[in-house]
């Protein structure tokens, strides 16, 4: 067991490769559930989708009211000002699922991690800390909380990392989505960077051009 619960599709029998999902503030692990279905990728072979539910928090941008969250955030700055050790104590939470899918007979470059706004900063935390190589990072609609403070590891040095933003996000600025390239960019990375014509949301073209990311990644796993 883990301390998240979660919501698991499989999309055929015995999945040898997992993608872990985070949500959004306020959301849950099924706010991503309907995507699952457009992806072509995970049609022509199984794979096993995890979207878990984040704990309940007070946050304070919000009046201190209780609601899903990775993690406080104290102030709606430019840079945004979160909690960071509340954000690496939900990494930690996540890497109990990585671990739980290693015991399951994954391997883990067989698990690829991604996450939307706040799911997106604990997955750029965790993805790139994690001390096992994995096979990829996917940032929706997010920022890079902790760029100035990650521990990196050296196993995930070149991990192949998705941005994806709206131009006319109210939310989370398209900036930030463009700090993370650059400081990305400034650590060694090539990050693949895509913005479209939305808010704060996915699309369409989006999940294509994501579907042929993913499609890379596990064909790249598999050799």
């Amino acid at each position: 067991m883990t301390a998240l619960n979660t919501l698991q599709i499989d999309t055929g029998d015995n999945p040898q490769i997992t993608i872990i999902w985070l949500h959004g503030l306020g959301a849950s692990g099924h706010d991503f559930e309907p995507v699952v279905p457009e992806f072509r990728f995970s049609r022509e072979q199984p794979v096993r989708f995890i979207f878990p539910h984040a704990p309940e928090l007070p946050v304070t941008i919000n009046g201190g009211m209780v609601m899903p969250a990775w993690y406080d955030i104290l102030a709606m700055d430019v840079d945004r000002k979160v909690d960071t050790t509340q954000l690496r104590a939900s990494a930690g939470m996540v890497a109990e699922l990585i671990q739980q899918e290693r015991e399951r007979g994954i391997t883990s470059e067989n698990i690829i991690l991604g996450g939307f706004s706040q799911g997106g900063a604990v997955a750029y935390e965790l993805a790139l800390s994690y001390p096992e190589r994995l096979g990829g990072l996917f940032a929706l609609s997010t920022y890079f909380a902790t760029a100035d403070s990650i521990k990196l590891s050296d196993a995930n040095r070149k991990l192949p990392v998705f941005i994806a933003h709206g131009r006319f996000d109210p939310i989370v600025a398209e900036h930030l989505g463009q700090a993370a390239q650059r400081k990305l960019q400034d650590l060694g990375y090539e990050p693949e960077y895509y913005c479209y014509g939305m808010e704060h949301s996915l699309c369409l073209e989006e999940v294509r051009d994501l579907d042929r990311f993913l499609s890379r990644r596990i064909s790249k796993t598999e050799q």
